[in-house]
């Protein structure tokens, strides 16, 4: 029997509003006790004072290289970075080669994380199966058949350009009872921008891609929802004005879920003045207003979730002007401890509210139970540390890649040890 008994942590679980500082009892995977516990003789004592102890993180949908794109993240690499950000569970996007549109794909993925298994401590993963063939937007794949291979959802993960097929995937998919998720965006009017249209990409001399692209399209995806009363998560809400629309649709009942990333969160355009590429993403970085909107519907629970996004690149790929560099950066080792230094320990958002959108909203977006901290429960949760200092660079950095703007800093904040139950 393995016994641990954390002593005097801080345990935050948004499940029971429970945010006060106790022991906590783990025997054999399981949460045994919460509450004052005298140390026993077989157990392994952990030291909790300073420490936080929080359900494990959910991660609604990141970016593997494998398979086709192992020189910037094996699935290996990308769960060990997972594991090492506090994440329990990870979704896998179809955005792998090929993209992930069969049964078989799902069932190859499925073998490589077993494969893995050796190590207990890695995440778990919950695959998105692409809603069109090569997840390229023109024709549906067979959705029934991936549905049933186990798949959490439906996505592209890409811009669904097509509004009668759109109408189509709401209609087939309704009775399959999987997520759907879409990102709002119509590439015409993106145009060659690359960063969010105004007085920053202006300054900065750099194309812009006007609000327009994203809300134009998710004024059609809500009309369509209206319409056919399917559920749909919005992926990457990245605009003021797309706040708004998703408050507009809750407010008429409609069955939505919307999710912004941990990036457009954290940075807006106005710090694009440095042309780093790794501030490039996919949709841009918002103007300051852009921003202020997201993080104030985060806080108020009208976004349901904070999504990572990770998206590795290998350097030479990253390494270029900043309009040529493809779109993204990796997050899963970085987005917790940027977040609560950010958010929590300055006081604009409780340890509960940043906790609830990184756990059991994503899990709620994904139709899963969330993990608790509860006596009885299985023990999927992780010990952080919000003091403790680290340098990000390509040694520290469990992820294959290290584009992101962040490299070369000191951050506060880190995982110290995962459950898995």
């Amino acid at each position: 029997m393995a016994s641990q008994l954390i002593q005097q942590v801080r345990v935050i679980d948004p499940a029971t509003a429970m945010d006060q500082v106790t022991d906590v009892r783990v025997v054999d995977g399981q949460i045994t006790a919460i509450g004052s516990s005298p140390a026993q003789e077989e157990d392994a004592l952990i030291d909790g004072q300073g420490k936080v102890l929080l359900p494990g993180l959910i991660d609604l949908y990141s970016h593997s290289g494998e398979p086709g794109n192992e020189s910037r993240e094996t699935l290996e690499s990308l769960l060990r970075a997972g594991r090492a950000g506090g994440f329990t569970r990870l979704g896998v996007l179809p955005t792998t080669t090929p993209a992930i549109d069969s049964a078989a794909m799902v069932a190859d993925l499925q073998y490589r994380r077993n494969a893995l298994a050796h190590s207990q401590t890695l995440p778990q993963i919950s695959i998105w199966g692409a809603l069109t063939h090569a997840a390229q937007g023109e024709s549906l794949t067979e959705l029934a058949e991936l549905a049933a291979a186990g798949i959490v959802g439906f996505t592209d993960s890409r811009p669904l350009q097509n509004p009668l097929l759109l109408r189509r995937v709401l209609e087939y998919a309704q009775p399959l009872n999987k997520p759907l998720a879409f990102w709002p965006c119509d590439r015409t009017l993106v145009g060659q921008g690359v960063a969010r249209e105004g007085d920053h990409s202006l300054i900065y001399g750099l194309p812009g891609d006007p609000a327009l692209s994203e809300t134009t399209a998710l004024a059609t995806l809500l009309e369509c929802v209206a319409a056919a009363g399917t559920p749909v998560h919005v992926m990457r809400l990245s605009t003021a004005r797309g706040v708004a629309l998703i408050s507009q649709a809750k407010a008429a009942g409609l069955p939505v879920t919307a999710s912004t990333t941990w990036m457009h969160l954290l940075c807006s355009a106005a710090d694009l003045k440095t042309y780093n590429a790794n501030l490039r993403i996919a949709p841009p970085l918002g103007n300051p207003a852009d921003q202020a909107a997201l993080i104030e519907a985060v806080g108020d629970g009208r976004i349901n979730a904070i999504a990572i996004d990770h998206r590795p690149y290998t350097y030479e790929e990253k390494t270029v002007g900043f309009p040529s560099a493809p779109p993204g950066v990796i997050g899963l080792e970085l987005a917790l401890p940027l977040l609560w230094q950010t958010f929590v320990a300055t006081n604009r958002w409780s340890a509960t509210t940043l906790v609830q959108r990184l756990s059991s909203g994503p899990a709620a977006c994904l139709g899963q139970q969330p993990p608790q901290l509860q006596p009885n429960q299985s023990a999927e949760m992780i010990l952080f540390d919000p003091q403790a200092a680290w340098e990000v660079s390509s040694t520290t950095l469990h992820s294959r890649s290290s584009n992101t703007p962040w490299l070369g800093q000191t951050l506060q904040g880190r995982v110290l040890e995962m459950w898995t139950g």
